[in-house]
C-alpha cells in the first residue's frame, strides 16, 4: 500500500492545476477508503481469530493449572492412603495392637482432617476392623456390595477413586450426610500372626474438588468448566443439579473418550469448543466448554473499534497522506530491509532512524533480538541441566538392601568359620563397590560393566548356595565400548527374583553380547517361570507397580537411563513365555570407550539424541 502512495503522490506533483490535482486527490480517497474498507474486513476475521484462539490458549492454562491442583489434591489422598497402608497396618498386628493402630490412625485423620471425612479398614468379608474418627457403623451398610470395595477386590494392585457419593457407613450422632470422593485399595492384614487380605477405604471431603471447580466457574459468558470419570460419569458439574433433575444434559460419555486436546462439538444444536485435559493417577477428565455464541459476544468491541479506525484514517488520509509518505515510508522500510536481512540469518545492525518513534520502535526491535539471543542460550543450558538432574535423580534410587544381605551373609561365614568363602565374598563385594563408584562417573566401558555383574552373580551364587547356574558368553569385542554403568545388575537381579528363584537345581541365567549393524545388544535370559504378554506390557509401561522386591531400581529406571544419555530409539526390549522363560535385551549405540567420548555422552551432546520424556531431538554435536 505504501508503494501505491508513492506512485500516487509523484503522479500529483506532475499534475500542478488544483482542479485536477482535487479530482485526483478524490479518486484517490476514494481508493484508498474501499482498500482500508476491505483491510478492515480482513483485520476483523484476523483478529476474531486471534481473539478466539487467545480465549481458547487462556482457558488451557486455567485448566492446566486447576488440573494441577486437583493432581497435588489426590497425590496428598494418596499419600494419606500410602501412609495408612505402610506405617499403620502393615507394621502391627491387629489382633494385639489395635490400639497401636487406632492411635495411629487417630494422629494420620488429625493432621488432615481439613481434607478427610474418614479412614476405615475392612476385612475380606467387609467387617469393620478399624475406623477414624470413631463412630458407630450403619446396621448392615452391605459394604461388600459398593462400587468402592467391588472395585479394590476386582483390581488389587491399584488405587481407585470413586464418583461423588454420600458416605452411608458411619453414625455420628448428628444425623448429617456427607458428600465424599472414596479412595480404596487392596491391602495385606496380618491377625494373630496369619496374614489376609482386607480393604482400606480413605474417605475425601468432596467439597474440596467443589471449591476449585467453583473457582473457575465464575464467567457469566456462557463459558463453564466441569469434571467427569474415564466413563463420562459427573463428579462436578456448575448445573449438577438441573443434570441430575433431567432438566438439563451433558455429552461427558462421548466427550471422556476424547485425548487431550480442543474440539468442535455439536450438542443439542448449539456449536461449541470443547477443552478436555485427564488428570493423572485417575483417569478423570476436566473439561471446559465455550459456546461460539461467547466468541460472537467477545469481538463486539472489535469490529467497533476497527470501524472507528477506519473512519478516522479516512479523515486522516485526505490531508495528510503527503506528508505521511514521505516522511514515513522511508525510515520504515530501511527498518524493514535490515529486520528482513536478521531474519534471512545475516546479523546486521537494526537500522535506527527517521523520526522519535521509528528510532524508538528500531531500538526496541534490536533490544529485542538481543534478549532472545541471550533466551536462548539460557534455555539450551538449562536443557542440559535438567537432562543432568533428571538422570542423577533416576540413579540416585538404587536401594542398598542389596548390600545389607551381602553383609549379612558375610556374617554368617565368619560365624560359621568358612573363612575362605568369607575372604571370597569380601573380594567380589569390593569389586563391584570399585566399579559401582567409578570416581563419579556416569558412563563407563562394558568391560567394567561386565564384571561388576561377574562379582554381583558370584556374590548371589554363594548367597543361594548355588541352586541356579549363570553363563556370560559376551563376546570380546563389544568390552571396549561405552555403556551407562549400574544396568546389567538390575537385569540380573529381575531375572533371580523373578525368573529361577524357587527352582530346584534347574535355573539358568545366560548372559550375552553382541554387535549388530552399529548396535551393541546385551541380553539376560532366564528359563524361569516367564510372564504373560498383559505383564510383558508392563514392565517397560507402568512405573508405579508395586514390586515384592528387589533393588527398587526396576526395568523401567533402567530404561529411562539408558534414553536419557543415548536417545530414544535405544533402552530395554523384554520378550517371555508363561513357563519357558525371559529375556530382557539392552540396546546402546556402539560407541568406543574413550575419555572424549565418556565425557561427551556424559554432557548429553549425543548428536541427534532424543528427549525421552519431551519426545523432541536436540540436534547437538560432539
Amino acid at each position: 500500500m505504501q508503494m501505491l502512495k508513492n506512485r500516487h503522490f509523484k503522479h500529483l506533483e506532475k499534475l500542478k492545476p488544483k482542479g485536477i490535482q482535487s479530482t485526483i486527490m478524490a479518486a484517490f480517497s476514494v481508493i484508498s477508503i474501499s482498500i482500508m474498507l476491505v483491510l478492515g474486513v480482513v483485520l476483523y476475521m484476523r483478529f476474531s481469530n486471534m481473539s478466539r484462539e487467545e480465549m481458547v490458549q487462556s482457558t488451557r492454562k486455567l485448566m492446566e493449572q486447576t488440573g494441577e491442583n486437583l493432581e497435588d489434591y489426590l497425590v496428598s489422598m494418596r499419600q494419606i492412603s500410602d501412609a495408612a497402608y505402610y506405617n499403620v497396618i502393615k507394621e502391627n498386628d491387629l489382633s494385639s495392637q489395635d490400639q497401636d493402630i487406632q492411635t495411629k490412625m487417630n494422629l494420620l485423620y488429625e493432621v488432615n482432617r481439613d481434607n478427610l471425612q474418614s479412614i476405615a479398614i475392612y476385612n475380606d468379608y467387609g467387617s469393620l476392623l478399624a475406623a477414624e474418627p470413631v463412630a458407630a457403623e450403619k446396621e448392615d451398610p452391605d459394604v461388600t456390595n459398593q462400587d468402592w470395595y467391588k472395585q479394590a477386590v476386582e483390581e488389587v494392585e491399584n488405587m481407585h477413586f470413586s464418583t461423588p457419593h454420600i458416605q452411608n457407613l458411619f453414625d455420628d450422632g448428628t444425623h448429617r450426610y456427607y458428600w465424599v470422593l472414596s479412595l480404596s485399595r487392596m491391602v495385606e492384614l496380618t491377625e494373630n500372626g496369619v496374614s489376609q487380605m482386607g480393604v482400606l477405604l480413605v474417605d475425601m471431603d468432596y467439597s474440596a474438588i467443589s471449591r476449585m471447580m467453583k473457582q473457575i466457574n465464575t464467567s457469566n459468558n456462557g463459558q463453564y468448566y466441569y469434571l467427569c470419570d474415564s466413563s463420562g460419569e459427573i463428579i462436578y458439574h456448575p448445573r449438577q443439579i438441573q443434570i441430575s433433575d433431567g432438566i438439563t444434559s451433558e455429552d461427558s460419555g462421548a466427550v471422556a473418550k476424547y485425548k487431550d486436546g480442543v474440539y468442535d462439538r455439536v450438542f443439542e444444536g448449539e456449536q461449541r469448543k470443547v477443552i478436555v485435559n485427564t488428570i493423572s493417577y485417575t483417569g478423570w477428565k476436566l473439561v471446559g466448554v465455550i459456546p461460539y455464541d461467547t466468541f460472537s459476544a467477545g469481538t463486539i468491541n472489535i469490529r467497533y473499534f476497527i470501524i472507528l479506525i477506519i473512519l478516522l484514517m479516512a479523515m486522516m488520509l485526505v490531508i495528510i497522506n503527503r506528508v505521511v509518505a514521505l516522511r514515513i515510508s522511508s525510515p520504515i522500510l530501511k527498518l524493514n530491509d535490515s529486520v528482513k536481512e536478521y531474519e534471512a540469518g545475516e546479523k546486521p545492525e537494526i537500522y535506527i532512524g527517521g523520526s522519535s518513534e521509528i528510532r524508538h520502535l528500531g531500538l526496541s526491535i534490536q533490544s529485542s533480538y538481543e534478549q532472545i539471543d541471550t533466551l536462548m542460550k539460557e534455555v539450551v543450558l538449562e536443557q542440559n541441566e535438567r537432562r543432568k538432574s533428571e538422570f542423577e535423580a533416576l540413579q540416585s534410587q538404587i536401594n542398598p538392601h542389596f548390600l545389607y544381605n551381602a553383609l549379612e551373609s558375610i556374617t554368617w561365614m565368619v560365624e560359621g568359620e568358612r573363612n575362605d568363602e568369607a575372604v571370597f565374598m569380601i573380594s567380589q563385594l569390593a569389586k563391584l563397590f570399585r566399579i559401582s563408584l567409578s570416581r563419579g562417573r556416569t558412563v563407563i566401558s562394558i568391560k567394567d560393566e561386565l564384571q561388576h555383574a561377574q562379582s554381583y552373580m558370584n556374590i548371589q551364587m554363594i548367597r543361594y548356595k548355588n541352586t541356579f547356574s549363570v553363563v556370560f558368553d559376551v563376546d570380546p569385542a563389544v568390552s571396549s565400548y561405552c555403556i551407562v554403568k549400574l544396568v546389567l545388575q538390575p537385569l540380573l537381579e529381575n531375572a533371580i527374583n523373578y525368573g529361577v528363584e524357587g527352582m530346584d537345581d534347574s535355573g539358568e541365567i545366560r548372559v550375552t553380547g553382541r554387535e549388530e549393524n552399529g548396535t551393541v545388544i546385551l541380553s539376560v535370559s532366564d528359563n524361569g517361570f516367564g510372564m504373560s504378554e498383559e505383564q510383558v506390557r508392563l514392565v517397560l509401561t507402568d512405573s508405579t507397580r508395586i514390586r515384592k522386591h528387589g533393588s527398587g531400581v526396576g526395568l523401567v529406571n533402567v530404561d529411562n537411563r539408558i534414553k536419557i544419555l543415548f536417545g530414544k530409539e535405544y533402552g530395554l526390549k523384554v520378550e517371555s513365555e508363561p513357563d519357558e522363560g525371559t529375556t530382557v535385551s539392552l540396546r546402546i549405540p556402539a560407541i568406543p570407550y574413550t575419555e572424549e567420548n565418556r565425557k561427551t555422552i556424559e554432557e548429553g551432546k549425543i548428536s541427534g539424541k532424543e528427549d525421552p520424556q519431551d519426545g523432541g531431538t536436540q540436534e547437538t554435536q560432539t
